[in-house]
């Protein structure tokens, strides 16, 4: 133990002395597990294949002349084909750990990540703290007293961050640390909220959501929060109430900033009620976060809670990707669509962004001569795209597009258009889950298997992936419903679907090919559905598949239906999480289906005043199998028995069983 601690500190001193000497050198480190690390027992892999808008053909059929519709360049990039190889698969896993799309300028510049109280010194002193050793919530101390509503963190306080560190790591898992322009930045990879440490084994999981990410907490930390202000109950109404007579107007506008310090105030309050394990992704100026879905993603879509990622490449998987990186870790991005989803004019959204940003570059001066467009595109390392990440303008752009629905995409110089995200997605659908053994015999998971089938869950959960790839109505479904009309305003800036073939290069050339994504497959009904422009305006949630359930409790969209392994006194999320104590996925599945567990499963969110302003309940769902419902005892923990199982498509449940 003694020599971990003592190499641990050694590569830390290494790196920074490296910095010091070597000053013209921009050094990157992000943790990538070796494959020993790593629990997930197999990935699968196919061989070479094409991935044509979801349509996966192997290199076997394009050998053989293999051409669909009769079209001679079909498996072409002409076409929109991407190629799948194993090497394309190995570039999806770095940059799943790696690639932060430069959105470490706006963490650490504009928003203030590491500015606050949870510092970057002090991480890197609880990262030492544990000699080698490995955690799936890393403790961090405060540098600095700070209150957020009511509730005062002292300095010296240890933090519940969630945040998983590998054995051995330097940094946490999807935490990418680099040092540019005198100072040492942090960002945000995919695997922060999708790869996890296993404590029993310390091996990471990839692909399982970080269950117990204190996300919310973290951001109220940040020194700028009042950014991700779209990301709370904060509308453009009450964005007056936080303009001040007296407080500098915007250039010559006749319109003011909010003042900063208020707006923070409130911005924190609201994202401190985020329970651990969710996250906000939708700018909807509503507070309601979802819990971080898993990456097994082979056949689970179209993806997001609410289905909108369900065209592109992958089924909808790199449009599901280039969202997270497009629009949620740069909200600058989004600019160009903000009178019309906000209410606010440009200037005012960009200057309330940056008024109080961390790093004084940045800082925008309502006293300046400078418009904060003007200003932006003075200090932008990307001045020719909104916002500050590594993005290129989609060919609609400023229009939004099913496909783009914030108008950009993100690929970086000297790559191609859609490579890493489409690298990404390929990764991501060879992802199988560890083998789950824990209270599960085989007699029971094929009891098990024949109640879920008597039950009807297949009629939704179909397929090998366990699903039938449907968005249902909110009004069917029951469950919490301000999710369901996040994407509500976009539509009105929506037009048709265009793209770069995959073969162009970054930066774009003026004579770049331009093709349109196909999005016939989607009926009218499923797209009124996932942008809430159904006869009642309620949307939908779509049909999640069960691969890996075993890995990804708490359930439902909202993570609301939380039971520990005590389920009389561990109920809901303020009896599990709240305390620091993990959801049991066997007592959690028995809550989703069993109709008295779940009744005290959602008294006991509905208890919990920032739960209800969060909108997460754990209500809806209610397809019970239980003693009411006709199945006795032993048939519901046979049925969970085998919902646990599920790591892979389930041979036995009969193809014909499947399509009922």
């Amino acid at each position: 133990m003694k020599t971990r601690y003592l190499l641990l500190i050694g590569i830390i001193v290494i790196f920074i002395v490296g910095i010091v000497i070597v000053n013209a050198v921009e050094p990157e480190y992000a943790y990538i597990p070796l494959v020993d690390n790593v629990l997930n027992e197999s990935v699968n892999f196919q061989g070479t294949s094409y991935d044509l808008w979801g349509v996966t053909i192997s290199a076997q059929d394009a050998n053989r002349s293999f051409v669909p519709l009769g079209d001679t360049e079909i498996l072409s990039p002409k076409s929109g084909a991407v190629k799948v190889t194993e090497e394309f698969v190995d570039l999806g896993r770095e940059l799943f750990y790696k690639e932060t799309f430069g959105n470490q300028v706006f963490f650490t510049d504009i928003f203030g990540l590491i500015d606050g109280p949870l510092t970057i010194a002090n991480i890197g002193k609880a990262i030492i703290g544990l000699k080698g050793g490995y955690t799936d919530n890393l403790q961090v101390e405060l540098a600095y007293d700070v209150t957020i509503g009511d509730k005062t963190y002292k300095k010296g306080e240890k933090i519940d961050t969630g945040l998983d560190v590998a054995k051995g790591a330097l940094t946490p898992i999807g935490m990418p640390l680099s040092y540019a322009d005198g100072r040492l930045r942090a960002g945000v990879s995919c695997a922060a909220c999708h790869a996890t440490v296993d404590m029993n084994t310390g091996k990471v999981v990839e692909g399982a959501p970080n269950k117990n990410l204190n996300g919310g907490l973290m951001l109220a930390l940040a020194t700028n929060s009042s950014a991700y202000f779209m990301l709370t109950d904060v509308d453009t109404e009450q964005l007056q109430k936080y303009i001040v007579k007296s407080h500098p107007e915007v250039a010559e506008k006749l319109v003011s900033l909010p003042d900063s310090k208020r707006l923070e105030e409130v911005v924190d309050e609201m994202l401190v009620k985020w329970p651990k394990g969710n996250f906000d992704t939708t700018m909807d100026l509503v507070l309601n976060p979802t819990q971080i879905p898993d990456s097994f993603t082979l056949g689970d879509h179209p993806y997001g809670w609410n289905g909108f990622a369900s065209v592109g490449p992958f089924n909808g998987l790199s449009t599901f990707n280039n969202n997270v990186h497009a629009q949620n870790t740069d909200v600058l991005a989004q600019q160009e669509q903000s009178e019309d989803l906000f209410g606010l004019d440009k200037e005012i959204y960009i200057g309330t962004i940056l008024q109080n940003a961390a790093h004084e570059k940045y800082r925008y001066d309502p006293n300046s001569s400078m418009l904060p467009t003007e200003y932006l595109a003075s200090i932008s390392e990307v001045p020719k795209v909104p916002g500050v990440n590594d993005t290129i303008k989609a060919p609609t752009f400023p229009d939004v597009s099913i496909f783009t629905p914030s108008g950009n995409m993100v690929s970086a110089p000297g790559y191609r258009v859609g490579e890493q995200i489409n690298a990404m997605s390929a990764y991501q659908n060879t992802l199988v889950p560890p083998k789950y053994t824990e209270r599960i015999t085989e007699e029971g998971k094929n009891r098990g298997r024949k109640v879920f089938q008597q039950a009807g869950c297949v009629s939704c959960h179909a397929g090998a992936a366990f699903t039938n790839h449907q968005v249902i109505p909110q009004e069917r479904i029951k469950t919490e419903p301000s999710r369901a009309q996040s994407f509500e305003k976009v539509t009105e800036l929506m037009g048709k679907s265009y793209s770069y073939t995959p073969d162009t290069p970054v930066p774009i050339p003026e004579d770049a090919t331009i093709i349109e994504v196909p999005t016939e497959h989607l009926s009218d009904e499923q797209k009124k559905l996932i942008f809430a422009q159904d006869e009642k305006g309620k949307g939908g949630y779509k049909v999640k598949g069960l691969i890996g359930l075993a890995w990804t409790a708490p359930y439902l969209h909202d993570g609301g239906v939380a039971v520990g392994l005590d389920p009389k006194k561990n109920l809901g999320l303020p009896g599990t999480l709240g305390k620091n104590i993990k959801p049991d996925p066997y007592q959690s599945l028995r809550a989703l289906v069993d109709k008295e567990l779940r009744r005290k499963v959602v008294e006991a969110n509905r208890s919990s005043k920032d739960l209800r302003d969060a909108h997460v309940e754990g209500s809806g769902h209610e397809f019970w199998v239980d003693e009411d419902s006709g199945f006795t005892k032993e048939e519901q923990d046979a049925l969970i028995q085998y919902l646990l199982s599920l790591t892979e498509s389930d041979p036995k449940l009969g193809v014909d069983e499947q399509k009922n």
